[in-house]
């Protein structure tokens, strides 16, 4: 005798609706990667003036304020793709 089986509880449950956008305030990268690249050339001066070449730190602060201007001609670039309707960009950015 074959068993019965019973039906699933849920049977009659609906997807959930997708959360809602962000805020573009929350979302936009160009503020925080704008701060962090003025806080980088701010320690490189300072570091370049106490301690001069000699110091890693010094080249570190260098580096990575102009890897911060990298960042914002990226987010430049993927912002001017999306709005030429590119494929490959990324939105949202």
């Amino acid at each position: 005798m074959a068993e019965r089986s019973e039906p699933s509880p849920v049977t009659n449950r609906q997807t959930p609706p997708p959360p809602p956008a962000l805020p573009r305030g929350l979302t936009d990268a160009v503020p925080a990667v704008s701060v962090g690249t003025g806080i980088f050339f701010a320690a490189f001066v300072v570091l370049l003036v106490l301690r001069g070449t000699e110091s890693t730190w010094t080249w570190t602060c260098l580096v990575g304020g102009l890897l911060g201007f990298t960042g914002l001609a990226v987010i430049a670039w993927q912002r001017a793709a999306a709005r030429r309707g590119s494929r490959t960009a990324q939105t949202g950015v």
